[in-house]
């Protein structure tokens, strides 16, 4: 059985709201977009495409600005990876921990 080789070379970008963008700049991404709406959306398609990115953070209000097919792919993705970050105010809605194992890793963990 043979081995597909990864494109990704272990970059991150970010797309979102200026304080989730400029967070991550002065934590060295340097690859951060301060975007949404229908911008947004070919930013993050681009950045999905090209092969270059091993992880993209996105806020969860470009989220629901992405087109329902496209964001269920990103969903599904895991090279790269997509997470989405909660807003930083308003209503946050955390996904919780075997949720997000189910999503990426595909392995359900049991409820105590």
């Amino acid at each position: 059985m043979s081995q597909q080789k990864s494109n990704t070379t272990g970059r991150i970008a970010v797309v979102g709201e200026r304080e989730l963008a400029i967070g991550y700049n002065l934590l060295g991404i340097e690859d951060t977009f301060i975007t949404s709406g229908e911008e947004a959306s070919k930013i993050i398609q681009d950045l999905f495409s090209s092969g270059n990115y091993s992880l993209i953070i996105i806020s969860d209000i470009v989220r629901s600005s992405l087109p329902a097919i496209f964001r269920k792919k990103i969903e599904a993705s895991i090279e790269p990876l997509v997470i989405f970050m909660p807003a930083l105010e308003g209503n946050i809605q955390e996904e919780s921990i075997s949720v997000l194992a189910k999503r990426v890793l595909g392995i359900s963990i049991p409820s105590s």
